[in-house]
């Protein structure tokens, strides 16, 4: 098991380079990586919980001829809570809600995003959250808010963008509280707020981060950022694309 994060959307208006966090669980027949994961299905206007393989998981994003992944290896009790929770069919689907917010307040149970999910997933994991009886999500965001977990905070750059991200479709601010609208501050799950969560819980946990271009990956272990330039330092592992 690892939590995986990906760079789909284009976030660099908010200072975000990652948007995507999933759960990647190993197949223990075949051996295959497989990313257990929340995602809108248009067709039914309503989130549901997806596997699907790694390297379509990778390649999903906006611009294809670059990527960056995150990828955290739990130390062995933690990554086994984990393991356990994700595959609890009950439990990850109790913690998942009947509405999608791409921006979902963390402490709200109005809507839910993918990232959300994630957080409120090891909640069940680590925090003895179960996946029976009522108010199982706002039992997760209780444990969560109890250990600290810090969302966000997503920084708007303007009111007048905050403005007009009330018509685009799948973005919603009625979960927010006016004065985080104010502050153009919005506490929202992202990837960033996982990986800070788990390395503070986890200190023994283990980053690997890959990114792309068109002529080279880039292999970093660790927990200094690579950065959206996908250029290398001292250490990293530097693989050259043929033309």
């Amino acid at each position: 098991v690892a939590l995986i994060a990906r760079a789909g959307v284009d976030l660099s208006r908010f200072g975000l380079l990652y948007s995507h966090a999933g759960v990647a669980l190993r197949d223990e027949a075949d051996g295959a990586w497989a990313v257990r994961q929340l995602y809108y299905a248009c067709d039914d206007a309503r989130p549901h919980l997806f596997d699907q393989g790694i390297s379509g998981f990778a390649l999903g994003a906006d611009a294809p001829s670059s990527g960056h992944v995150s990828l955290l290896f739990l130390p062995d009790e933690d990554g086994v809570q984990l393991e356990r929770a994700a595959r609890d069919k009950r439990l990850a689907l109790a913690l998942l809600a009947g509405k999608y917010s791409a921006n979902a307040h963390a402490y709200s149970t109005t809507y839910q995003n993918c990232n959300q999910w994630v957080a409120e997933l090891l909640a069940g994991a680590w925090g003895g959250v179960a996946g029976e009886g009522v108010q199982v999500r706002e039992q997760a965001q209780d444990w969560l808010r109890g250990q600290g977990y810090v969302p966000g905070p997503v920084r708007v750059p303007g009111h007048l963008l905050m403005f007009a991200g009330q018509f685009v479709p799948l973005v919603h601010v009625n979960d927010h509280p006016v004065e985080d609208l104010h502050a153009l501050a919005l506490q929202v799950s992202v990837p960033a707020s996982i990986e800070a969560f788990v390395r503070q819980r986890a200190p023994q946990t283990q980053r690997v981060e890959i990114c792309h271009d068109e002529g080279r990956i880039v292999v970093r272990r660790g927990w200094e950022p690579l950065g959206a330039a996908c250029a290398p330092g001292p250490g990293d592992e530097v693989i050259m694309l043929a033309p």
